[in-house]
């Protein structure tokens, strides 16, 4: 009973398989890519979603509040009504600290006690902030970046003192003219990828405002940009002539993808590092390792040195995270633009691991360097 059963699910997966094959961008090639999509616009810094009394919000913020949200209801679940003998979210919360209590002691004994509520939260932030990078909508859905907005941009570059606004929007023209645009279908603020459709369907911005070097009209162009529909669609692509072109904003990014978000939690971490160091060993004792003028020059270029390594390891802490995350967001990006359907999701798996990992070593470093920071010179090898 079971093999017909193994059977038919292994014919299904097969199935689906070739279909994913086949309708990726791989399918395309021979003129089928029919679940294909074009490739999402890919930002290093966060993107601007909108402005509240003054305050940018930003992608990638949004997702690292959530995880906080989250973070503090469990809290609040698991200590609400303590009990001797915990139960459910008690239970579990419980579990989760222990597990850590015993983890800061094996590095740096009973005495790293104080370091707890640093390392647990910047795992825990970091952990639940990258699954939550990866859900169905992150990075797909967002608000709809027009042509006009897109060039407007370019615009501002261009313009200089003594130059005019036509031939400003003329050179802005001939920057842009080939940046591809996504071609979505609905109308409204509000876009999401199109789907089953590829990214050879993108047009450029010379195929949405058509416009001649020597016989420019800036009213013409202009008018074109506030249409912003396509004008030129790509080759055998007639039917996307008058829809929407534009760039997709998401909503919701992976906060760790953003390097503004990593910095900011290395310059955390490292800057409790140096005050749990100071505290423990006062200002001569702490700040003698890298300030040491009585032992000649040889120490002080040795104190230098020590003042650069506390620098890297903020550098350090930012781009390990920041490129393990990015990488994966564009890992999944390329393997749902060739594989549809299935082709990304041995990649999820892989990432929620990653995610993982890069906590715990976020984390464990943290700890490390907390502990050696409060430990007197000479007691680094203990």
């Amino acid at each position: 009973m079971n093999r017909p059963l193994l059977l038919a699910i292994l014919l299904a997966f097969g199935i689906i398989g070739v279909i994913s094959v086949l309708g990726g961008a791989l399918g395309a090639a021979f003129g089928l890519g029919f679940l294909g999509s074009p490739i999402p616009e890919i930002s290093v810094p966060g993107e601007k979603i909108a402005s509240i009394g003054g305050y940018d919000l930003v992608n990638s913020s949004i997702l690292l509040w959530v995880a906080s949200l989250i973070l503090i209801f469990i809290a609040w679940r698991g200590t609400r009504n303590i009990q001797m003998i915990p139960t459910g979210f008690q239970n579990f919360v419980e579990m989760l600290v222990e597990g850590f209590i015993g983890l800061v002691e094996s590095v740096g004994g009973p005495a790293a006690r104080k370091f707890l509520p640093l390392v647990m939260t910047i795992f825990l932030v970091i952990v639940l902030s990258n699954w939550l990078g990866i859900l169905p909508g992150v990075g797909t859905i967002g608000k709809f970046e027009s042509v006009e907005e897109f060039v407007t941009h370019e615009l501002h570059d261009q313009e200089e003192p003594g130059k005019s606004h036509e031939d400003a929007l003329q050179d802005a023209l001939e920057e842009t003219k080939n940046k591809k645009m996504t071609v979505f279908d609905q109308s409204g603020g509000i876009k999401i990828i199109p789907f089953g459709r590829g990214e050879d369907t993108k047009v450029t911005v010379s195929g949405i405002v058509e416009f001649d070097g020597e016989h420019f009209d800036a009213h013409h162009a202009e008018e074109q940009l506030e249409a912003g529909v396509v004008v030129i669609p790509p080759e055998d692509e007639p039917q996307l002539v008058g829809k929407d072109a534009g760039i997709l904003i998401p909503f919701l990014r992976g906060p760790n993808t953003d390097i503004n978000t990593t910095l900011a939690i290395a310059l955390v971490a490292m800057f409790m590092v140096q005050m749990w160091g100071f505290k423990s060993l006062g200002l001569k004792g702490y700040g003698g390792k890298f300030i040491n003028l009585k032992e000649g020059p040889i120490f002080f270029a040795v104190g230098l040195l020590e003042i650069i390594s506390e620098v890297s390891k903020v550098i350090s802490f930012t781009f390990r995270l920041f490129g393990n995350m990015f990488a994966g967001e564009i890992l999944l990006v390329a393997m749902g633009f060739l594989f549809p359907l299935v082709g990304i999701i041995p990649f999820m798996g892989l990432e929620l691991f990653v995610g993982a990992i890069q906590g715990f070593i976020f984390a464990m470093l943290t700890l490390v360097f907390a502990v050696v920071a409060t430990s007197a010179h000479g007691d680094e090898g203990h």
